[in-house]
């Protein structure tokens, strides 16, 4: 089968508008949230969140904050793989709501002034797939193109089915990631309403804090990363730089609940076994995984138990962290975010910390690398993705 090779990386996050500063700013520990004051005007119950501040791409004014988040990531990631066929490159970009600012703010135009009202641009700025089409137009590729929507796993199958397309031949290059913009009050509201949020108001920089006993809730964060698969061979040819290499791919769906992970951990310890399988690699040989981590009450333990089930007695030798902790929690783009920080943690040998975590939960026993970031020697690195909908993927990244 076709090697994946990761050669190049692209990020605008609460963290930072490239993927360096982002990762920079993880390895420092500084916390992105922030009250936020539309939400106060909303009267929400969390009125806390991670934007992306101080932002702008030039001439997009056609297209919605989401695909401008996602071209900006895909711009940087390009620069940074360098040049290849347009023809044999494809783009797969994940996202949770898609632009849902846009879809408020023409609902209110249509209420105020019938259909007539509704802007001509509505749909090529809402619909899901407007960030994978708008940057294959930017680049002018003609490969494979689509839009994976699985909710908080939205990013990590979009990074799988690349690297699928790339094993069996029908790309060569394909640009793959996750984007969400919480630009309306709309998202917020949502999990608002399932009071799944923290409402930490008046600490916002501590209300992010997966497995820590104290957490009540995750933080919306927004923003976008993506990654640039390539053939190995491919990438050879041309002389580009090789972060990683994606070797291992798992994925599976719980069945438990539409929004509870499942307790027992069995659906999301498969996926990260058969990503180990699929990377011909042992539990031993994992050093480092970027947790999904959410910070709410059911998803920590959840996961802590599968990371258990899937590597035994070696769990407890396992560098965890979750960079939720210092952006929340960026849904459709979060998994995306998570792999930049797996890749970048095997080419800088050095981990991001989980902040916040002041006194860890019993119930998640594992090495969380608690306040501050961990150097050391990282040759396999896993990144865990689990959805609403039962959705489970984990994906393996070596040196």
């Amino acid at each position: 089968m076709r090697r994946v090779a990761v050669t190049g990386l692209g990020a605008v996050t609460p963290a930072g508008h490239d993927a360096p500063s982002t990762f920079a700013s993880f390895l420092a520990g500084r916390s992105n949230v922030a009250r936020l004051p539309r939400l106060e005007a909303e009267r929400c119950r969390s009125v806390i969140g991670a934007e992306v501040r101080g932002f702008a791409l030039p001439d997009a004014r056609h297209l919605g904050r989401s695909s401008q988040l996602a071209l900006a990531a895909a711009m940087e990631a390009v620069r940074d793989a360098g040049t290849f066929d347009p023809d044999r490159a494809g783009v797969i970009i994940g996202t949770g709501f898609g632009d849902a600012a846009e879809t408020v703010l023409q609902a209110r135009a249509h209420v105020r002034g019938g259909v007539r009202a509704v802007h001509p641009l509505y749909a090529p700025k809402a619909m899901a797939n407007a960030p994978s089409a708008c940057i294959a137009n930017q680049f002018g590729w003609t490969g494979p193109c689509f839009t994976t929507a699985s909710a908080c796993a939205a990013a990590a199958h979009a990074i799988a089915m690349g690297a699928r397309l790339i094993q069996c031949g029908d790309a060569d290059v394909m640009l793959a990631g996750g984007t969400e913009e919480i630009s309306c009050v709309l998202s917020s509201a949502a999990f608002d309403a399932l009071r799944a949020l923290s409402t930490r108001n008046d600490a916002p920089s501590q209300a992010s804090r997966p497995f820590d006993r104290g957490r009540d809730g995750f933080v919306l964060g927004e923003g976008s990363a993506a990654l640039v698969l390539e053939e190995m061979d491919h990438a050879r040819r041309r002389g580009a730089r090789v972060y990683a290499e994606l070797v291992g791919i798992g994925m599976a769906n719980d069945n438990h609940h539409l929004t509870a992970p499942d307790p027992t951990g069995e659906a999301a310890a498969f996926a990260m076994q058969r990503a180990l399988t699929d990377a011909r690699r042992d539990a031993a040989d994992v050093r480092y995984i970027a947790a999904h981590g959410t910070s709410t009450p059911l998803n920590d333990p959840a996961e802590t138990v599968a990371i258990h089930r899937a590597l035994g007695h070696h769990a407890r030798r396992v560098w965890i962290s979750s960079v939720k902790s210092m952006i929340g929690h960026l849904l459709g783009a979060s998994a995306a975010v998570s792999a930049l920080a797996a890749v970048l943690a095997i080419a800088r040998q050095a981990v991001p910390p989980t902040i916040n975590l002041d006194e860890p939960d019993p119930a998640c026993d594992l090495d969380y690398v608690p306040n501050v970031a961990r150097e050391g020697r990282i040759e396999l690195a896993m990144v865990n993705a689990f959805a609403f909908g039962g959705h489970c993927v984990s994906l393996a990244f070596a040196a």
